[in-house]
Formats: C-alpha cells, sequence, structure tokens
C-alpha cells in the first residue's frame, strides 16, 4: 500500500520541475506554465471532495481500480497535448484521478488494530512522501534527457502496472454506509460542524499545505535562475533531499500512538517556520535551500502525519468523510498556496515568497495557540446519528 500510494501521489508532483520546459516549448512566461501546478492541486481537491466519500458507501478495492484506470487516461491526454489549454486540462484530470493515497489511507486504517493505527499511518504517509519529493528528482532528470512529454507517458505505464498489482494483492473492503450519494455529502457538512477536532486539524493543514505549496512551485523559479542556472535534472535532485526526512513518518506515528499526537502537529509547525527563516537568508546559498527543504519536510510530517491520526480515531464508520474533508480542504491550501507562491514571486521574487509564508506560519500557529485549551470530543451517540 506504501509503494502504491507513493507511485501515484508523484502524479501531482511531476510537472513542477517541468515548468521551465514546458514556458519553452509554449512559448510563454514561466509563471504562466506554473499555473499545471495549482490546477494539478485544486484537482485533487475537486476529487476528494467529491469521490473520496463514496468509499465508504462503495467496494474500496473496486473504487481504487476504476480511479486508478482513469489516472492513466489523463497521463495519455497530458503527454500528448498539442496546446498549453489542453495541458491545463489534462492537469486538473491528474489532480482529480490521482486521489488513490487517499482512498488506501482509509483502508489501511480500518483493517490496523486501534493501538496500531498511526504506526501504519505513518508507514503508508512514508510512501506518500518519498513519491512526493522523489517525484521531482525523477522528473527533473526524465525532462532534461526524455523532453517532458517522455515523464508523462512514464507516469502513465506505471500507474497500469500499479493497476494489476491492486488487483492481484489489496483485500476487499465493504463500506458501511447506506444512504444516498447526496445523503453522503450532506454528511460531510454535519461532520464539520459537530467535530472540534476535524476543524482545527484541517485550519492547520491548510495553513501548512500552503507553504509547502508555495516554496515548491517557486523554488523552481528560484534556482532556474541567477546566481544559480540549474537545470530541471539538477533542480530534481532537491527532491532526494527532501526525501532523507520522510524517513521520521514512522517516527511521528509512533508518537500519535502514545497520545502525544497534538504535541508533535505545534513542533511541525515551529520546524517548517524555522525552515522559511533559513530559505529567506539562502537566496544565494545551496547548503541553505538544502538544510530548509530538511526543515520544512520533517515539520510538513510532523503537521499532518499527527493531525491524519487523531481525526482518522473519531468516527470508524465515517473515516473516508472524515478523510474527504481533511484532504479537500489541505490540498486547496496547496493549490491556493502555489498561486499565492508564484504572486508573491512576481511582487517580490524569492524574499517575498519567504516572508509571505512565515505570515501563513504565524497563522497555523495562532490556530493552534487559540485551540490549545478546547474540548476534545470524540463524537456523541448524538452525533453518530446525525452523520449516520
Amino acid at each position: 500500500m506504501a509503494v502504491c500510494t507513493g507511485l501515484i501521489v508523484a502524479n501531482l508532483y511531476y510537472c513542477q520541475p517541468l515548468i521551465v520546459l514546458i514556458a519553452n516549448e509554449f512559448k510563454i512566461p514561466e509563471a504562466s506554465a506554473g499555473t499545471i501546478t495549482y490546477l494539478t492541486q485544486a484537482g485533487y481537491a475537486i476529487g476528494l471532495f467529491f469521490m473520496v466519500p463514496l468509499g465508504d458507501k462503495i467496494e474500496r478495492k473496486r473504487q481504487i481500480l476504476m480511479t486508478t484506470f482513469a489516472t492513466v487516461i489523463a497521463l495519455l491526454i497530458a503527454a500528448t497535448a498539442k496546446s498549453f489549454l489542453v495541458l491545463q486540462i489534462a492537469s486538473l484530470l491528474i489532480g482529480i484521478t490521482s486521489i488513490v493515497p487517499q482512498l488506501i489511507l482509509p483502508l489501511a486504517a480500518s483493517l490496523s488494530a486501534p493501538e496500531q493505527r498511526g504506526k501504519v499511518v505513518g508507514t503508508i504517509m512514508s510512501g506518500l512522501l518519498v513519491g512526493i519529493l522523489l517525484s521531482r528528482t525523477l522528473s527533473g532528470f526524465i525532462g532534461q534527457v526524455l523532453g517532458w512529454r517522455s515523464m508523462f507517458f512514464i507516469a502513465a505505464g506505471i500507474c497500469l502496472l500499479i493497476f494489476f498489482v491492486i488487483q492481484s494483492k489489496f483485500p476487499v473492503n465493504k463500506p458501511q454506509f447506506q444512504g444516498t450519494y447526496g445523503q453522503l455529502i450532506k454528511s460531510l457538512f454535519t461532520l464539520i460542524k459537530t467535530q472540534p477536532v476535524l476543524r482545527e486539524a484541517t485550519a492547520i493543514n491548510v495553513f501548512s499545505f500552503a507553504q509547502f505549496g508555495a516554496f515548491w512551485t517557486t523554488m523552481v523559479l528560484l534556482l532556474s535562475g541567477e546566481p544559480f542556472h540549474f537545470n530541471s535534472a539538477t533542480i530534481g535532485l532537491f527532491g532526494i533531499v527532501g526525501a532523507s526526512g520522510a524517513l521520521a513518518a514512522p517516527l511521528v506515528g509512533k508518537i500519535g500512538d502514545k497520545g502525544n499526537s497534538r504535541i508533535a502537529v505545534g513542533y511541525g509547525c515551529l520546524l517548517i517556520l524555522i525552515s522559511f527563516l533559513i530559505f529567506y537568508f539562502s537566496i544565494e546559498s545551496v547548503i541553505g535551500v538544502a538544510i530548509g527543504i530538511v526543515f520544512i519536510d520533517i515539520g510538513i510530517q510532523g503537521v499532518h502525519i499527527s493531525n491524519q491520526t487523531r481525526v482518522y480515531s473519531l468516527l470508524p464508520e465515517a473515516r473516508n468523510r472524515l478523510n474527504t474533508v481533511f484532504m479537500s480542504f489541505s490540498f486547496l491550501g496547496t493549490a491556493a498556496g502555489s498561486a499565492y507562491g508564484l504572486l508573491l514571486w512576481k511582487l517580490g521574487g524569492w524574499q517575498a515568497v519567504t516572508i509571505g509564508c512565515m505570515v501563513l506560519s504565524l497563522l497555523s500557529l495562532t490556530v493552534y495557540g487559540l485551540t490549545y485549551k478546547s474540548p476534545r470530543r470524540i463524537g456523541t451517540k448524538k452525533q453518530k446519528a446525525q452523520i449516520d
């Protein structure tokens, strides 16, 4: 499950080191080519909101297979795009159909014992995070050697292979929700209204993911310009630096199993803030950028895995829907962060991006502080009846 999760989530990030190559082919500004990054993230958020809840209503393995096959088609459209508009549409479709990791995570959580759930989620998140970070390395290398279209063809082949692996290896998992699709979507708003932990965790994740999206989108522009002038293959290597931080994911999950998830969230927010302080002073330093990447990726893991473990502990029968609310808003944060980063880049370059992201860090820490003494409710029987 961790391997499949990592290989599929990579589809969301292949485009980032390819921005300069795509801009050159279609003869458009690099900042304009960067729009495909937040279109992909926005598509992911759309897919999360409208498709992931179905995992509580239809058989999960079947849904995972159908969605994976749709991903193959979307990647092939991107690989053969004759205009930038078609590539933008394909990027949105890639995002919508690459939600499989968020179908796998609730499945894994439902198959694990409560005392092991944090560790299981952390292990699968390791695969997901390695996929996110190494996707940039692979994409940068393939783009430089074979061209950006080749990366999307290769990604389609990988997803087709994953389709057959899932078909043979994944267990069948029966849903528990018996209502209509309309009732399913309506219950998402009931969850938001009745679950304070869900609201808090989601708000913190939105600000954290926005910083993540802003950094990785604009980092390509920083490293491709003065004084670095790195090509896409070299820029992609920075993904390896971030992947080293993914080793912390199982440890964060174990902390969550000991009942310390919220503490890990706070430390994660602080690490992200520190990373942007490092980035601010690293406008001409490769070493500084590399150190900052380690900090931001460990920080993101601390926030995300701990919040996800907390959310999964609320209502077992509604895990897909809880995950829908939590992740769809998180990736809307990533999409908004990518657009925010590009805007800040146009206004004031790298230092404007880092200052803008520090503001977001302070907002996430503010939410964390204001909700620190809030009551933690797992859900009353009345809430469960409303959701069911």
